[in-house]
């Protein structure tokens, strides 16, 4: 199996352009490309302008010294016994070229068969299969109840957790990107959900929070959100203010740049009016950060809660009931240690 075939090597090279390397790649590959984004489109050029001879001869000048520096700036401290895996876009010409250059020096380097494409077909068979391994439980609750904070205690608690919204570098509301953070390409997120699945024991349960197909502009995996929507779930459960409190603290980042938050909440237009949004828009404008948030959760997010969750996770009705009595860290904890525990005397 080629998740296995990867482990075998001291390094995987990725001779691919920088921005093929951003929009995928193979967990822990190093990008060294043979070729940057620029001169891929200047050899393309050449042999669509020109002739493939000529495309070639440059190609190859520009590809002798990129290997060059990378042996240089890259491998030079590797010993003989160095065992790296090299890929390109089909394992053709870029790998093989850097392969040759390695193999020539000594070392006992490797052409991943196919390169990334057939990396990638790997990757999407391996997750419409694998969602099915696992047991799930699903962290479900309103907006603002802690669910990912619940999920990074849970971690903290040694339990296995898929944190789909810190995959995808979103909170998945209409306020949830995040400034520092830009989301991932759809394959990269892909890869993280695969790889993270890759390392959970199928006999334990993986905790996850409650998702729509849709984080931020990514879509959640076919089969792992069916499989999500189909297992046990746990109702996080929450007043106004501890939820308030919390989200006052996740969302920290808007009150330094109101701008974006007024971008995001025009987006809400179509659906509340515009004189609701100028109210809420006034609350922010004026500091009243509470009062803001209050009032999102309680005529935003609180209808859509309901009328989505029953419809999307079968088993909701039947849940656990966890309740959040304080918005501290101490709290999670205690709850963390309640799942993890297996106390099903929760009320249900």
């Amino acid at each position: 199996m080629l998740g296995g075939i990867l482990t075998e090597f001291d390094a995987v090279i990725d001779t691919r352009s920088p921005s093929e390397y951003a929009q995928d790649h193979v967990p822990d590959a190093v990008s060294c490309p043979v070729l940057d984004d620029g001169e891929r489109e200047q050899v393309g050029t050449l042999y669509k302008q020109v002739s493939s001879f000529d495309a070639r001869k440059a190609g190859a000048a520009l590809v002798a010294r990129n290997i060059a520096r990378h042996v240089e700036q890259r491998f030079a401290g590797k010993p003989k016994t160095w065992h790296p895996l090299v890929y390109c876009w089909r394992g053709g010409k870029r790998s093989g070229a850097m392969v040759h250059v390695l193999r020539e020096i000594g070392w006992d380097a490797k052409q991943l068969d196919g390169g990334y494409k057939a990396y990638r077909r790997f990757v999407v068979q391996q997750l419409s299969e694998m969602p099915a391994r696992f047991r799930f439980r699903v962290l479900c609750g309103a907006t603002g109840s802690g669910k990912s904070r619940l999920l990074r205690a849970l971690a903290d608690a040694g339990a296995q957790v898929l944190d789909l919204e810190d995959l995808a570098a979103h909170r998945g509301s209409v306020l949830g990107a995040l400034p520092e953070r830009p989301q991932p390409a759809q394959k990269m997120f892909e890869t993280l959900v695969w790889q993270h699945l890759s390392r959970f024991d199928p006999a334990k349960t993986v905790y996850v929070e409650g998702e729509s197909r849709k984080i931020g502009q990514l879509q959640v995996p076919e089969s792992l959100i069916n499989a999500m929507r189909a297992s046990d779930c746990v109702l996080i459960d929450a007043d106004v203010a501890t939820r308030v409190a919390l989200l006052l603290d996740e969302y920290s980042h808007y009150p330094t740049d109101r701008s974006a938050l007024a971008a995001q909440l025009d987006c809400l237009v179509d659906l509340h009016g515009r004189g609701r949004i100028a109210e809420w828009k006034a609350l922010a404008g004026n500091g009243e950060w509470g009062k803001f948030v209050e009032r999102l959760l309680v005529e935003h997010y609180d209808p859509a809660y309901r009328r989505s969750s029953l419809a999307n996770y079968a088993k909701l009705h039947e849940a656990a009931r966890l309740r959040v009595e304080a918005p501290g860290e101490a709290e999670f904890a205690r709850l963390a240690r309640t799942l993890v525990a297996g106390e099903d005397t929760l009320a249900a």
